[in-house]
């Protein structure tokens, strides 16, 4: 994943921003592919940024949650995309036991 700022994303990808003021190293940018944005656990974060920001801003897509939450995010979702990937598509997959272990907490 990229974590420059001010690059480019590239097609099929997003710029997010997490963090607070607050949280040490402040805001970072990383850049996530647009796939992301079906996973529950991802759907769930969008809309409580919806909540928290609203529609209308400027810039990278807003998520509240602090980096370490994110990265965890992150890493569960490539996680569970590789399994799948991995394994038969006739068997089901449950994407929704995950909620319950990310809290979010810098919410």
């Amino acid at each position: 994943m990229q974590e420059e700022k001010k690059m480019k994303v590239k097609k099929g990808w997003l710029a997010v921003r997490v963090g607070s003021e607050d949280e040490d190293g402040g805001f970072q940018r990383f850049v996530i592919p647009i796939s992301f944005l079906y996973h529950p656990l991802f759907k769930k974060l969008l809309e409580k940024a919806h909540e928290v920001y609203g529609y209308h801003t400027t810039g990278p897509l807003r998520l509240p949650c602090s980096v370490d939450d994110f990265l965890h995010l992150r890493w569960q979702i490539e996680k569970e995309t590789t399994n799948y990937h991995h394994h038969n598509h006739h068997h089901h997959h449950n994407h929704y036991h995950l909620t319950s272990s990310l809290s979010f907490n810098s919410c």
